[in-house]
Order: C-alpha cells, then sequence, then structure tokens
C-alpha cells in the first residue's frame, strides 16, 4: 500500500485530472481530481481574539507538580483525540462530529499560529480516531469507514489531499449496529505495523443474542488489520468501550483504557486499565461492568474462565479515555516510561469525579503502580466544568499535550527545572 500511496502522491503533484462533483469526493480524489472545494472551507479558527483569552485565564485554575507550566496550544473545536505527525510539521486534532482540525506551529513557540479543517472536500462522520504510521501515513477511523491520508504533514494546505480507503463506509461494523453511542474510535500502528482500533458497542450492557455478532466482528472489543485494510481479524474481546490506547515501548503489550458499566452506583465499577500481552485475550465484559464487578445482567452465567482482569482500577466513572506512555526527556525521571491518561469526568454520578489528568507509573517489569493526579482545576468546586480532557500526545521536546471537547481547546504542559543552587 505504501508504493501505491507515494505513486498517488507523485501523481498529485504532477497535476490534477478533471474535475467531479461534490457528492462523490472520495471517488474523485482516489482519480487525483479537483473537487472544486473552496479555500473557504477551510473555516480557520481564530487564535488570538477574547475567547482564546478567556482560556488562558482559565489555565491559571489548573494546578500541578512543581516545575510544571500549562499554557493554550490552540483553540480547537470539540477537540478530540490528537496525532501528532512525525516530521512535526502538524496537529491532527479529530471529533466527534464531522470535522477533522489541523493545527501548525509555523514559528515554533510551542503555540498554533494556524487551525483550520483538514481535507474539507471530504464528509467525515465522526472522525474521532486519527492516528499517524511510522512513515507518515495519517490513518483516520470514523464511526463505521477507516481512511488513510499519504504524506498529510504536506499536503494539508490544499482541500483536495491524497486519500485511500482502508475500511470502507459501512463495513467497519454492521450498518445495524450503527448507534449515536460509543461510537467514537481509537486507532494505532503496532510494532508488527498492523493497524489497530478499538469497537466500543452501543449498549451499557449488550443482550445475550448480539454477543455472537460482537465476537465475530470485533465489537466490544479491538481489532487488527493490515495498513491496507486486509487480514482483517480480532484482536482482543471482552471490552465495554475503549478510547484510548498505547503499545508499551520496546514490547508487544497494548495498554488500553476501558469506561465500565453505568448505574450501578456512584462508587462501582471502577474504570480499567488493562494489558493485552497476546492476540485472543478476553478482557470480561458484559460478565464483569469493571474490574471484578458482575453485572446484574450476566450475574447468572458463567464468565470465560480465562477473562484477563484489568492490571489497574481507576475511580468509578471518571471516564478514563485517551492515555500514551511517556517517551520523553523533558519530563523528571519519576515519569520516563510511565503512562500518562485523561479522566474526561463522569455524567452519572451524584457528585461529579474526573476531569484531570493522571500519571501511572510503570515499572521495568511491566507493573502497574499507584496513580497519582497529576493536572486537576477543570473540575470546579461547585461542581461545573470548566473542561473536559479527552486525550494526550506527546510533542518531540517531551512536552505534551492535551486535548478539551468542553472547552475546543488543546493545552501544552511543559516542564522547566528548577535553577540549580
Amino acid at each position: 500500500m505504501t508504493r501505491r500511496f507515494l505513486s498517488s502522491v507523485a501523481i498529485m503533484a504532477l497535476g490534477a485530472g478533471p474535475a467531479f462533483g461534490q457528492s462523490d469526493s472520495i471517488g474523485t480524489l482516489r482519480q487525483f481530481g479537483k473537487t472544486g472545494t473552496s479555500s473557504e472551507a477551510f473555516q480557520p479558527v481564530d487564535q488570538h481574539g477574547d475567547y482564546a483569552g478567556q482560556l488562558k485565564m482559565n489555565l491559571e485554575q489548573i494546578t500541578l507538580p512543581p516545575g510544571f507550566a500549562i499554557d493554550l496550544f490552540a483553540v480547537v473545536p470539540d477537540a478530540r483525540h490528537i496525532a501528532i505527525g512525525p516530521q512535526g510539521v502538524a496537529v491532527f486534532v479529530g471529533t466527534r462530529k464531522e470535522e477533522v482540525w489541523v493545527a501548525t506551529d509555523r514559528d515554533k513557540d510551542r503555540q498554533a499560529d494556524e487551525v483550520k479543517r483538514f481535507a474539507p472536500s471530504i464528509r467525515f462522520n465522526v472522525p474521532n480516531g486519527p492516528c499517524f504510521s511510522r512513515n507518515g501515513v495519517l490513518y483516520i477511523a470514523e464511526q463505521n469507514r477507516v481512511l488513510a491520508f499519504p504524506a498529510a504533514e504536506f499536503f494539508y494546505e490544499s482541500p483536495d489531499v491524497a486519500v485511500e480507503i482502508v475500511v470502507p463506509q459501512r463495513e467497519l461494523i454492521p450498518p445495524e449496529e450503527e448507534s449515536f453511542n460509543h461510537t467514537a474510535r481509537v486507532c494505532d500502528i503496532g510494532p508488527d505495523d498492523k493497524l489497530y482500533i478499538a469497537l466500543g458497542q452501543p449498549y451499557n450492557v449488550p443482550p445475550p443474542e448480539k454477543l455472537e455478532t460482537y465476537d465475530r466482528v470485533g465489537m466490544a472489543g479491538i481489532i487488527r488489520l493490515d495498513r491496507n485494510g486486509a487480514n482483517r481479524e480480532v484482536y482482543a474481546r471482552g471490552i465495554r468501550n475503549s478510547v484510548g490506547m498505547d503499545f508499551r515501548p520496546e514490547t508487544t503489550e497494548l495498554w488500553f483504557t476501558d469506561n465500565q458499566v453505568d448505574g450501578m452506583g456512584d462508587d462501582t465499577p471502577p474504570g480499567e486499565l488493562n494489558r493485552s500481552t497476546q492476540p485472543g485475550q478476553h478482557f470480561g465484559f458484559p460478565w464483569y461492568g469493571g474490574g471484578l464487578v458482575r453485572t446484574r445482567e450476566y450475574q447468572d452465567t458463567e464468565p470465560p474462565a480465562d477473562a484477563v482482569p484489568p492490571v489497574l482500577e481507576f475511580e468509578a466513572h471518571a471516564a478514563d479515555l485517551g492515555m500514551m506512555f511517556y517517551t520523553g526527556a523533558q519530563f523528571p525521571q519519576k515519569y520516563r516510561g510511565g503512562i500518562f491518561s485523561a479522566q474526561h469526568g463522569s455524567w452519572n454520578r451524584t457528585v461529579p469525579v474526573g476531569a484531570r489528568v493522571m500519571f501511572t507509573p510503570v515499572e521495568a517489569d511491566g507493573n502497574a503502580g499507584e496513580p497519582e493526579v497529576f493536572a486537576a482545576g477543570w473540575l470546579m468546586p461547585s461542581g461545573e466544568y470548566m473542561g473536559r480532557p479527552v486525550d494526550v500526545a506527546q510533542l518531540s521536546d517531551g512536552s505534551i499535550l492535551v486535548s478539551d471537547d468542553l472547552a475546543g481547546a488543546v493545552y501544552r504542559i511543559s516542564y522547566q527545572p528548577p535553577p540549580a543552587e
């Protein structure tokens, strides 16, 4: 597929073919044609107005460990999951709506100078999950489609971009299983150079008659496939709705968060951090609603005997989403090799919790230590949300980005060591 992508890029650089209608923009772009989309469709987002100023003021309420600072990186409407281009040219941000945004820091002051729509000639549907391959191909996992964009960092300046269909529309999940609930996909490229995609299922707890279908297609689980869409297989099962995953560096272990069952009480069941060490593992859902807490719906049936428990339990209903292993050198030693994760915040708890960034140390042998609050303050003492963190990603200088879909922003957290005495 890489050779085909590079050919696409070369042809587009030499000149576009005949124009096609907007209704078939994907077909047009695959034929290297122009869609006729105006540059006005980029819909640039103001980065210097009153709104940006207010967000900067709000950040004064955020607490961090000594030596750390948080700043506004970009105003990005509905900002969800983040993919940082491997060349350091641009940052791509998905949403649960119809837009993918691209932020460019042209003067390299670690603040975006420009934010605009990516590929506005394409109509996306819940393009929550962008991820990059190591050779610069951007993948976007939508509600029910997966697209790939070669050299996205270098062709995003045009409304028309080279695109390839990895999973066609309505083939990622069965069309009858499309829902407004649990449709925010995330993706990652594994050390095996395969594409991994988490597929949430639409129910709080699915009825038994749905389990065979979900097991077969990989819903309530994670699938993996070749980067051209071939050789799809179910990699992991028994996962209610994972919206954050990352491979532990120098291993083949896939770690992921999972959101627990709702409606079982304020303090139960816990959120999860899981570790997959090989294909075919089952992580207990729907027999377990979070941790080892059994669901009412399946309490009279036997769970899988080999169900893998989470390596770590988080506070109930904090809504643990995006996560990443920290591989940078800017932060102090205690953070290196550990996990930063975003808690979106509860919606069905009497007293809200979450809306913060957590840190979990991970030992060299793969054991997870106790999680601790790293950045907090988006949940105000009144119970009002000032922001809701979604994802974390690492810039090349070792600072990290945090997205916030309530405020419509991406923040940057950096570390400055104290001066030597």
